[in-house]
């Protein structure tokens, strides 16, 4: 155990508490240069991934400090006119609310029919590596520096050519290196697509039950440059999954990273590791397979994190509207119970169609509250219904014990958007000390909801391992304000087709100290931080060394 005295930073960003003036969120998209819009190739043909992508991505490529992001591009699965030229789009951070488009420098091609992506740093060395997934074959980018990467799909083994949605990296048996989750949904293809809809002409995109699954694939790191399938062996079993989301997180605290999937139509998984990347699925037993009536959920999105304090990540899943999303509380021993309804969850979401998501503190208030993208499949559902292909998102305020209550309406204008969401990651993009929300939208231009929901204090933290894997995934940060104990874990995947900024946000309120920061990492080493004031950056290496400390922008 290391201990360091941290020292008060200098001059630092406001520390005059205020009280929140409310959610405020503009979209600035189009004025901050990100010009990108999604191609999906839609058809009379109703191909089902046609209505299912647009993944997003923020994560600092070039390890300059701001999060830059990373668009998922599809095409179309029968025009090569449209694949031919289809791009995806990576946007640099310019440090001043702008971002310049690098994707034609970067190397990154896009092929097939893309759909999400997620990051980390492979090989240990400094720079943070990229993972596409496809309806076809998946694709792998080692980042070599300069804004270059290179594809080292087939040399690296990972280069599936199932139906893959989203993906997640962390360490599963703690020996330094960041193995790969990809979720795979359904057996399809053009040349097996089925007609559903009426027989008198109405076509829809089909119901997932008409395809047959597909198993994901767990990667295991080998440390030099390849990744090994070892799934079965290691007691993943996903042979009846139809997977669409993904997130690692230690759900029961003791050193071992766990995985839970949210499958379509499925029961979803939770697969506990019990000791150097072995597991045992115990989702039905622990609760979190099935919705409050027993039935399997249209699962989508998922996020793992403590929403009402107690130090235990609980679980949220999208689904589909009239469903109602799903949000399981962890009560510690292995046990969740759904809080759906009693949460305020339930009568929230009925209406909506959700995809991505995240927990996230958006009001710096020390708790965790919810986003979602929201958006039907069928782009004709207002003929069978009263219901629209675009919907607006969700923004769920949480009272700090678990009850959340929808604020969107009040959020901004960036939150009384109607559009086709699928995608959503979060990041304090502007280096401000509030986080900011990037929607993919399918078909359509994205959205970047830039925050101004007022200016209570907070604190972001970067994790660099030594011992552990480079940017710390998996590693458990508890920061101590007061009587305030907030617990978060550094992850690389979740929501749907996407993932949030690896730096870890801390709310503070009012409060400008912060009394104590403990971080678990996976090799099992331990730091301890004392006398931390707010309103700052910190990069932290293994071992309690500071790196980097600056105030915010």
């Amino acid at each position: 155990m290391a201990l360091l005295i941290l020292a008060p930073a200098g001059t630092v960003g406001s520390t005059e508490p205020q009280e929140p003036d409310g959610a405020r969120f503009t979209n600035v998209a189009a004025e901050s240069g990100l010009d990108f819009v999604h191609q999906n190739g839609a058809t009379s043909d109703k191909y089902l991934p046609e209505t299912m992508g647009g993944g997003v991505l923020v994560f600092d490529y070039d390890d300059d400090g701001w999060p830059d992001v990373f668009f998922v591009n599809s095409g179309s699965l029968v025009d090569d006119s449209i694949s031919s030229g289809l791009s995806h789009a990576l946007y640099r951070n310019n440090s001043d609310g702008t971002f310049s488009n690098t994707t034609q420098s970067s190397g990154i091609e896009a092929t097939g029919y893309p759909m999400g992506a997620c990051s980390a740093d492979i090989d240990n060395d400094g720079r943070m590596d990229l993972y596409i997934t496809n309806v076809y074959a998946n694709t792998l980018y080692r980042n070599i520096g300069d804004g270059r990467f290179e594809d080292v799909s087939e040399s690296a083994g990972v280069g599936s050519d199932l139906w893959s949605s989203s993906c997640a990296f962390s360490d599963i048996d703690n020996d330094g290196d960041v193995d790969l989750y990809v979720a795979n949904y359904l057996d399809f293809s053009v040349d097996t697509n089925k007609y559903c809809g009426e027989p008198a002409g109405v076509r829809i995109y089909c119901d997932p039950n008409v395809y047959n699954p597909l198993p994901d694939a767990l990667y295991r790191n080998n440390g030099d440059g390849t990744f090994t399938d070892v799934g079965p062996e290691v007691g993943v079993d996903t042979a009846n999954g139809k997977g669409l989301g993904v997130v690692f997180s230690d759900f029961d605290l003791d050193g071992w990273t766990d995985i839970y999937v949210a499958n379509d139509l499925v029961r979803n998984f939770l697969f506990h590791n019990t000791g150097n990347g072995v597991f045992e699925e115990v989702g039905l037993l622990a609760g979190v397979a099935v919705g409050g009536d027993g039935r399997p959920m249209s699962g989508m999105g998922t996020d793992m994190a403590d929403m009402n304090g107690d130090r235990l990540p609980d679980v949220f899943v999208t689904n589909m509207d009239r469903e109602t999303h799903n949000l399981y509380e962890n009560f510690g021993d292995g046990l969740f119970l759904e809080v759906t309804f009693e949460s305020g969850v339930g009568e929230a979401t009925l209406p909506y169609v959700g995809w991505g998501t995240a927990f996230l503190d958006y009001d710096n208030d020390s708790d965790l509250d919810l986003a979602i993208a929201n958006g039907a499949v069928l782009d004709n559902i207002d003929y069978f219904r009263d219901s629209t292909y675009r919907q607006r998102n969700l923004l769920l305020a949480n009272d700090g014990k678990g009850a959340f209550q929808d604020t969107g309406p009040d959020a901004g204008p960036g939150f009384a958007l109607a559009k086709v969401s699928r995608g959503l990651a979060v990041g304090d993009l502007d280096n401000d000390g509030d986080l900011d929300i990037v929607i993919g939208n399918n078909g359509q231009a994205p959205d970047l909801l830039r925050n101004e929901s007022g200016d209570n204090n907070s604190l972001l933290i970067r994790t660099v391992g030594t011992e552990s894997n480079r940017d710390g995934i998996g590693a458990r940060l508890t920061l101590s304000v007061g009587e305030t104990v907030m617990v978060r874990q550094v992850k690389a995947g979740s929501s749907y087709l996407g993932q949030n900024d690896l730096r870890i946000h801390f709310g503070m309120a009012d409060q400008e100290m912060a009394d104590q920061l403990e971080i678990v990492w996976p090799s099992g080493h331990v730091d301890i931080l004392e006398d931390i004031r707010s309103n700052q950056i910190l990069t932290i290496r293994e071992g309690g060394e500071l790196i980097r400390q600056i105030p915010f922008y």
